[in-house]
């Protein structure tokens, strides 16, 4: 599997949570620094962003991948919409959480995020 990261780099034991959670192994891990400027369009930049990954239209749409998206929301949107364009569906996405009282902040895999299958259950209560 395929791990495309916009956010901060994985821990080894978010690496094995993810493992665990996808029920398959990390090949490879892209880690992408993102930092966009404020005064600046997103979508421009989610473009360059997502295009520093390297992979090719193939591999965007034919490669098991999980995304760790960026944390602030609107830059996470404008991610997924390009993420979308490229792959053909949405992207299963990692959500990480803080572990209690932890000091300092351990940050774990909270879940796997099958964005495709809500967007699915969404059409159906059209």
């Amino acid at each position: 599997m395929l791990v495309v990261n916009f956010s901060h780099p994985l821990a080894p034991h978010q690496r094995e949570q993810l493992e665990q959670a996808c029920g398959q192994a990390i090949d490879r891990v892209v880690d992408v620094r993102v930092q966009f400027r404020h005064e600046e369009p997103f979508a421009g930049q989610a473009v360059t962003a997502v295009e520093s990954a390297g992979l090719s239209g193939e591999e965007w749409q034919t490669r098991p991948l999980v995304v760790v998206p960026p944390a602030l929301a609107p830059i996470a949107c404008a991610f997924l919409a390009e993420l979308h364009g490229r792959i053909g569906h949405f992207p299963p996405i990692v959500r990480l959480r803080p572990r209690p009282d932890a000091t300092p902040p351990v940050f774990d895999v909270a879940e796997v995020v099958n964005l495709q299958q809500l967007r699915e259950q969404a059409r159906e209560r059209r």
